[in-house]
C-alpha cells in the first residue's frame, strides 16, 4: 500500500488572509476563493483522473494547527487513510483529534518529531472538483 501519494496542500498563518490571497491573485495570477486556491493536476497512473493540491492562508490566531506552534501545516494525500492510521499506530504514531469525513474526503492529523502538525487527506476528487470548478489552475 502506498502511504503518501502527493502533497495535498500547504497552509500557513498570516495577519490578513484576504490581503494575502489578493496579493497572490494580483501578482502571481492565483484564481482565489475564500480559502485560497487549488492546483489541478492529472494522476500519473490514471491520467484521465484529476487530483488537486490546495494553497490556503489562515488567520494568524487559528487553532486549526494546534497542538503545533508552527506557522504552517502540510497536507499529504493518501490512498487509504484508515489502513495508514492503523499502520502508524503500530509504529507508535498517535492520531491527533478525530477522523473527519466530508463530501470531498477523509482527514486525520498526526505530529512529526519536531512538533509539525501533518494533515492526511484521502481525497474524493470527483466531489472536490465540483466544489472548486471555477477556481482551479
Amino acid at each position: 500500500m502506498k502511504r503518501v501519494t502527493s502533497i495535498g496542500g500547504i497552509f500557513f498563518k498570516t495577519k490578513n488572509p484576504q490581503q494575502i490571497r489578493e496579493w497572490y491573485r494580483d501578482h502571481l495570477g492565483f484564481n482565489i476563493d475564500q480559502y485560497g486556491t487549488s492546483f489541478e493536476w492529472r494522476k500519473l497512473d490514471k491520467p484521465d483522473e484529476k487530483g488537486f493540491s490546495v494553497w490556503s492562508p489562515f488567520k494568524e490566531d487559528t487553532q486549526y494547527f494546534a497542538p503545533s506552534e508552527k506557522e504552517f501545516m502540510v497536507n499529504f494525500r493518501v490512498e487509504n487513510l484508515d489502513e495508514l492510521l492503523k499502520l502508524l499506530k503500530q509504529e507508535g504514531i498517535e492520531q491527533i483529534g478525530e477522523l473527519q469525513i466530508f463530501e470531498y474526503g477523509k482527514f486525520a492529523h498526526i505530529m512529526d518529531p519536531e512538533g509539525n502538525k501533518i494533515e492526511l487527506w484521502e481525497a474524493y476528487d470527483q466531489e472536490y472538483d465540483k466544489m472548486v470548478e471555477k477556481t482551479t489552475f
